[in-house]
């Protein structure tokens, strides 16, 4: 075991220890540590705690949702920080942008490049933001890119990226890339990629389960297919669970849908 693995104590009575694989380790790293069970009923370690909800954090999320299919159970803050056995530092890292995610989900607020206020975004189609403080103080109009928060460059509106060098969606790009999905239950699906964005609110979601076509997203929680992208009670008008789409693969996305709640 590494020197900087965390592990859980055997003694630790506050604990519910289980014999069985470490159900949050998706990347097979195999930790050394006993297996605990969360409140959901999953094992893990507290590496694979540690490493699953700072991905979370990472992909702009507030809340911590396991991960298996199926489940989607939310897990409090306080109930991660025991059992991820976080660190200061993590503790630290994980509290912050859990309040800046916050902001940026129910307020749609970024810092400005220019002044470090905060600004609100009312257009979610427009990357393009202008920040009233900077248009007073420099005497023009002062927009920038919300998405690599830099002064605006090139055409408006634009949804995609601005004319900054690095200014990309990575969300567009891994929806473009990543792998395809072969459904063990469901025959003759072909060509499906295995991240889609819910074509409700627009969040990133990889199917793992690569049985039953359906998934409900844990953050607007709407099931939809992941083979046609239409939602479940829609799909099953033409077809069930384990059968292909009457409408056949949805093409991969090239926009992320806006959630207007």
């Amino acid at each position: 075991m590494s020197a900087m693995e965390k592990s859980y104590n055997l003694h630790d009575r506050t604990l519910r220890f289980v014999d069985r694989e470490d159900e949050m380790d998706f990347l097979y790293e195999e930790f050394a540590s006993p297996r605990a069970e969360m409140s959901c009923g999953h094992a893990v370690t507290p590496m694979s705690l540690t490493n699953w909800c700072r991905r979370l954090l990472e992909e702009g999320k507030s809340k911590f949702v396991c991960g298996q299919p199926n489940c989607n159970r939310e897990w409090p803050y306080v109930e991660v920080r025991k059992m991820a056995l976080l660190t200061p530092e993590e503790r630290e890292y994980f509290e912050s942008t859990m309040a800046l995610n916050t902001a940026r989900e129910y307020f749609n607020s970024e810092t400005c490049p220019g002044c470090s206020f905060s600004v609100t975004r009312k257009d979610d189609s427009n990357l393009s933001v202008r920040c009233q403080i900077c248009t007073v103080r420099k005497g023009r109009a002062y927009e920038f890119c919300w998405q690599c928060l830099k002064e605006w460059k090139g055409p408006q509106p634009r949804t995609d990226r601005c004319d900054n060098d690095g200014c990309f969606n990575e969300a567009l790009k891994t929806l473009r890339t990543c792998p395809e999905i072969l459904f063990e239950s469901v025959k003759n699906v072909r060509g499906c990629p295995s991240i889609r964005a819910c074509p409700t609110c627009g969040s990133l979601l990889e199917h793992t389960s690569k049985k039953c076509k359906n998934l409900l997203c844990p953050r607007c929680r709407v099931e939809f297919c992941f083979v046609c992208l239409k939602a479940t009670f829609k799909c099953l008008k033409t077809s069930t669970h384990f059968e292909p789409c009457s409408d056949g693969v949805a093409p991969r996305q090239t926009s992320i849908p806006v959630w207007h709640q």
